[in-house]
């Protein structure tokens, strides 16, 4: 009787640890790189000029953009219709680059930072002026794998309307 109790202590606990929660795999490295090449694509979409095509890397409903001088741009149409006016710009140019990234352990989640640089026309004498800056940039897993921008916010190196340094 001892030894059939013994056996059976031995399966509950053999049971209660198989039954346990399941560690998930550790996919950090995985999908910060996964999203270091979204953003590389992302990058050289800029090139393109074409709004849709740029905004299809936000996710469609819970994306904002947070950008200088102006409230936040939320949506993925919203956003699309900001990138609209500032490519229809003749000077128009954006170039961005990471420059690190950091995933969540749960693998849903991802934030890079990197560096920008941004060429418009001057409202008041229609020549290209240039603005650099840093941004940090938050995605998140889609049901279908994918990842999307659910945040996007940049930060001008140059002064704001007023400011003085």
């Amino acid at each position: 009787m001892r030894r059939y109790r013994s056996l059976m202590g031995c399966a509950c606990l053999f049971g209660l640890t198989a039954c346990g929660p399941a560690v998930a795999p550790d996919t950090r490295e995985a999908d910060i790189r996964a999203v270091k090449d979204v953003e590389i694509a992302w990058a050289k979409d800029a090139a393109l000029k074409d709004p849709a095509r740029f905004a299809s890397y936000y996710s469609a409903v819970d994306a904002v953009g947070l950008f200088p001088n102006s409230p936040p741009v939320v949506g993925r149409d919203d956003l699309q219709g900001a990138w609209a006016t500032m490519m229809s710009d003749p000077n128009f140019a954006l170039s961005f680059q990471g420059t690190q990234a950091d995933a969540s352990k749960g693998g849903d989640m991802v934030y890079t930072v990197g560096t920008y640089s941004l060429t418009a026309s001057d409202p008041k004498n229609k020549k290209p002026v240039t603005d650099k800056g840093k941004y940090m940039t938050v995605y998140k897993k889609q049901a279908d794998g994918t990842w999307k921008a659910v945040a996007d916010s940049i930060n001008s190196d140059l002064p704001a309307p007023g400011a003085s340094r």
